[in-house]
């Protein structure tokens, strides 16, 4: 048997959800107007009204969770513990990648419909930050690779980032070269049938100010953000305005451990009161030696404590 998961933990997990953090509580009325619904809806996928107005539902990604287990282990994970979608991450152990032949992308889409599970987005690494053209246009090529991926599998997008900004570059040049690289990913995308998530990621690049000035250069509506739940959202303790500045372009969530310090009860409300109707993604660290039960153990006491903290009212 794998290692154990350590009594702290478990401890640590019990504890916030008896507490339900409520440090970090904000009711619906402090959550922006009723309606502001960002695009585009997924109701049809998401089963339409949820809990207390919740329409988004709870997903996985296998970073660094799951990056050790197969496919088939994979999937019987988020059956097992009622997750509702996954974004494969490339590099890791499932083997989700472009080198699948035409057959091997059947047979990954019929496992996750078999499972019942939504095929929501492909992880890439792809990152258009760089000063050197060439190395741009290579990650562009390879974003059009995970494309056909995408579109094959029955993914909804690929999931792209910037990782930093360059130094001795000015910021605004690299904020429109990610821009107008998103724009070509875009069209790419939207040619296939699917989107492009930019990751709200990188020192610099994390901060939603410049996330907003790429989006404004890329103005492409196969274009949009996963937001990353990152320190650099919290101003003054709220995510209120990083979260106005970027709802209209969340086209997805990654959200990381629940007792983290951050303001999680005021994400989920916000969610809920702009009319966001996709995924949450849990994106965590492996848990002891990444045994599977250890890991079902974990995401287990995740949801719940998920569902207590985007439980509206």
């Amino acid at each position: 048997m794998g290692e154990r998961i350590h009594r702290r933990q478990v401890l640590g997990w019990s504890a916030a959800l008896a507490g339900g953090m409520g440090l970090w509580s904000v009711s619906s009325s402090q959550a922006g107007p009723p309606g502001a619904t960002g695009r585009p809806s997924e109701k049809s996928r998401s089963g339409g009204k949820m809990d207390g107005g919740r329409r988004y539902q709870l997903g996985l990604v296998t970073y660094n969770l799951a990056a050790q287990l197969d496919l088939p282990t994979c999937l019987k994970l988020c059956q097992d513990v009622g997750l509702t979608a996954i974004e494969f991450r490339t590099t890791h152990k499932h083997g989700v990648e472009p080198s699948l032949s035409r057959e091997q992308r059947e047979e990954v889409k019929k496992r996750c419909t078999d499972a019942g599970l939504r095929c929501w987005s492909l992880g890439s690494v792809c990152e258009f930050h760089s000063p050197d053209p060439q190395e741009v246009r290579k990650n562009i090529d390879t974003a059009k690779q995970f494309i056909d991926l995408a579109a094959d599998i029955g993914a909804k997008a690929v999931k792209v980032r910037p990782n930093g900004l360059p130094p001795n570059v000015p910021v605004e040049k690299t904020l429109e070269q990610i821009g107008r690289s998103l724009a070509t990913c875009g069209r790419m995308a939207a040619d296939a049938g699917v989107e492009i998530w930019c990751e709200v990621h990188g020192k610099g690049t994390s901060e939603p100010a410049y996330m907003r000035k790429i989006m404004d250069v890329a103005d492409h509506p196969a274009v949009g953000v996963t937001w990353n739940s990152n320190d650099a959202d919290v101003k003054d303790g709220s995510i209120k305005e990083s979260f106005e500045l970027l709802r209209p372009k969340i086209y997805c969530c990654h959200i990381s451990e629940l007792i983290r310090p951050y303001p999680w009860r005021e994400l989920f409300a916000l969610l809920t009161a702009t009319g966001y109707d996709r995924f949450t993604l849990i994106e965590a660290p492996a848990i002891g030696s990444g045994n599977p039960g250890d890991t079902a153990r974990f995401l287990r006491y995740y949801k719940a404590l998920w569902e207590e903290l985007s439980r509206s009212g």
